[in-house]
Order: structure tokens, then sequence, then C-alpha cells
């Protein structure tokens, strides 16, 4: 038997140790194992590389992906040069499937968010045989109750807010925190939970300037002349305005988010008059080597995947659920989770005195 394993989206810490169980698994079954570069790119191009035990050796602690990705190359609106020179854009999704019979691959293996699978999804209805990993750091997958990578985002910015922390206290300043997630709030509420943050602005949570300012003045009548907000960069501005820093053409996800930080840095200086500053972590979150966690959920999400390419249950991903790892249609896969604005966490972060600023 011949199996195939891609990574498609943004790296994500994990995503080697995913790529190592999976192979591993499927190596003590006598299976022929095959990495594609760069995502379903790597299919169209035929470009790929053999993966025995010596290729997947010393994975389970490196961040990123030695297979590459790429979160640009949908198959269904593939970019290719025209003879003009133009790029245009077409479907090659029959290309792929006839790719992967050509190789004789029996199934599979795509790894990725949202936008892997439900293209995963679409090529499954066209005649592949696929099985699912979820990837993200955003952890806003509903069919799964945590995605690989997600903890090892959220200890980098717990990091930052207890370094942030020092400074604020030293100058006396209030020190903004912008930290992905995309349209979910779920880094911004770990990490702001985790890191002792005093207001915490979300998507799910619409929130008014008035409402941050009287956090930060019930601050300092307490004597504590500093603060620590922590803003999801999906998090409308008051109003209900996101905050886009560009729009890409032809892209899946044309909204490149970005800039709410410095939006609530200059109402919060205009409104309290004191001194803002403004870091944005960015793609610090998705770098670095995955934390026990991710390790443990990325090898147990590669055996799973490997046993369900093994049993022909293609058209599924392999997902977490309570303690058990499980399988939900690829269809299911991509529906999104967000933060219950009623829910216990929330709960829990007002309760200790965070400010949602609502």
């Amino acid at each position: 038997m011949r199996m195939g394993i891609l990574t498609g989206g943004g790296d994500c810490p994990g995503l080697n140790a995913v790529i190592r169980a999976a192979t591993k698994t499927l190596l003590s079954k006598g299976v022929e194992v095959w990495g594609f570069k760069d995502g379903y790119r790597g299919i169209y191009l035929r470009d790929c590389q053999l993966l025995d035990r010596a290729a997947v050796s010393g994975l389970l602690h490196r961040g990123g992906t030695i297979l590459g990705s790429n979160n640009r190359d949908n198959p269904f609106r593939f970019p290719v040069r025209a003879a003009s020179g133009e790029i245009e854009y077409r479907d090659i999704s029959a290309i792929l499937v006839e790719s992967m019979n050509s190789l004789q691959l029996q199934c599979l293996i795509a790894i990725g968010g949202d936008g892997t699978l439900s293209i995963a999804n679409e090529l499954c209805s066209r005649g592949a045989a696929i099985v699912g990993v979820p990837k993200t750091i955003d952890n806003d997958l509903a069919a799964t109750d945590q995605t690989f990578g997600f903890v090892t985002a959220v200890h980098t910015a717990t990091e930052a807010l207890d370094k942030l922390h020092t400074t604020a206290e030293s100058h006396h300043r209030v020190m903004i925190l912008e930290v992905m997630g995309r349209y979910a709030g779920w880094i911004a509420l770990w990490c702001g939970m985790a890191g002792g943050a005093d207001v915490i602005l979300i998507p799910e949570i619409p929130w008014q300037i008035d409402r941050v300012v009287e956090k930060i003045r019930g601050r300092q009548l307490e004597g504590k002349l500093f603060s620590i907000i922590v803003v999801a960069e999906g998090t409308p501005a008051p109003g209900g305005k996101r905050v886009v820093r560009e729009q890409i053409a032809n892209s899946g996800d044309p909204l490149r988010l970005g800039g709410i930080g410095e939006v609530v840095r200059e109402l919060v200086e205009q409104e309290t008059g004191m001194e803002s500053r403004v870091t944005v972590l960015g793609h610090i979150q998705r770098g670095g080597s995955p934390l026990t966690t991710d390790r443990i959920l990325a090898t147990r999400f590669g055996v799973a995947a490997a046993e369900l390419a093994m049993e022909g249950r293609y058209g599924y991903m392999v997902a977490l659920k309570g303690t058990q790892i499980t399988a939900v249609p690829l269809k299911d896969a991509t529906k999104p989770s967000n933060v219950h604005p009623d829910g216990q966490l929330v709960h829990a972060a007002r309760a200790v005195g965070i400010s949602f600023g609502d």
C-alpha cells in the first residue's frame, strides 16, 4: 500500500509531530508513505519525498513542517500563468484526483485548518480518498474540542504578558497586546486569564471604550497605576466595524486582520491621558517548539489518522472529544467554534475582576 501526507494553511507547532506519528504508524503496517510539498500544490506538481523512519526521526520537538505549507493554492481556484503572462485561476481538482490515482495512493492524510479541510471534503466528493487532521492555533473548529498548536500559541502570548507587566508597572502605562485568533477569541481569553490581564476584548463580546476606561480608572483609585489589555485581532472596533490591515485579491480568505490594538491605544490615551503602548505578537505565536500538551495531542491525531486510513474510513477527520480521539465527517469539520459570552471561562474571568469592555 502507498499513502500520502500533506500540510496546508498556516504553519503551527505540532505539524511535524503529526507527520512523524502518522508515518511511523503506517510504516509499522508495511505502508509506503510519501510527503507532498507545500500543500495541495505538491500533488499537482508531483513534488514529493519518500517518508521513511530516517526522514521523520527527530521531528517531535521541531516547530513548523518539513513538508512546507501554503494557504494560497486552492485547487478549485489554482493560479496558473497564461500564455499572455497574466495569472488565471483554474479548477484543477480533477487533475489532483487523477494524480492521486496515478500515483496509486490509497489515501491522503491532509493536515490543516478550515480551508485545507474544506478543500479535502470537496475533493472527497470528486472521488479522492482523504482523511483529515485538524490544525489551527486559533482553536476555532467546533468538531474538535481542541486543536494542536493552540496551547503553545497561548503559552507564547502569556509569556509576552508576563514581560509587559513589568514595563507597564515601571512606567505607569497601559500596555495593549494584540493576539491572533481571526474571528474567535480563544487565544485572547486563555492568555488574558493566564497572564493576569485587566481587560480582554474579543470578537464575541461587543465593547465600549467608556467601560474600558471605567476599569482603568477603578484600578487607579486602588493605587494601581498601570493596566494590561489583551485584544484579539478579529475584535471589531466600537460600533461593530472590523479593523483590516489589507485585502488580498483572489485569496480564499482575502481579509488580513490587524490594527485593532492601535485603535484601542488611541481611544485609551484620548479618554484617560495615560501613556499607552501596543505590542502585536503576530507570527511569533505560530513559531517555536510545541509544548508537551501539543506534542501529545499531535501524536494521538497522527496515529488515529493513520488508523482511519488503514481502515478505509475516508472522508473523516480525527477529533478530540473529551479525553477520547474520535472521527467526524469532513463535511462537519469546518463549522466554527466561538467563545460563548455566557460560558464558564468568561464567567470565571469576570469573577476575578477581568473586564470585557461591556
